[in-house]
């Protein structure tokens, strides 16, 4: 049976970098990734061939993107192409964002 409605804490917390746990669900062409920060964690810099969307929630970051360096408070967005080098770096408090990508990141389910 097709499954059309998911619940965030239903799906299986993954362990990205520390301090930071993402919750995903993938459909056959997108992913979506809630991810969640602990107060000042890293998301060291990488890149990955999958285009990636994503809006802050709650808290603040700070995004490297490329040679661009941006603090994002809750409602801004940001739009990473792939194979762009990108970083973050959580501020004081937690945070909690959400992220699109297409097509989806197998290493993430």
């Amino acid at each position: 049976m097709q499954r059309y409605f998911i619940d965030a804490d239903d799906c299986k917390a993954k362990a990205i970098f520390p301090g930071v746990q993402i919750r995903t669900a993938a459909g056959s062409q997108m992913m979506l990734s809630v991810v969640y920060f602990e107060p000042n964690s890293v998301v060291e810099s990488h890149s990955h061939p999958h285009e990636q969307v994503g809006i802050l929630l709650e808290g603040e970051l700070t995004f490297t993107i490329g040679d661009q360096t941006q603090v994002v408070s809750p409602g801004q967005m940001w739009c990473i192409p792939g194979g762009v080098p990108h970083r973050v770096v959580a501020g004081p408090k937690r945070a909690k964002a959400l992220d699109v990508f297409h097509p989806v990141r197998e290493d993430y389910l």
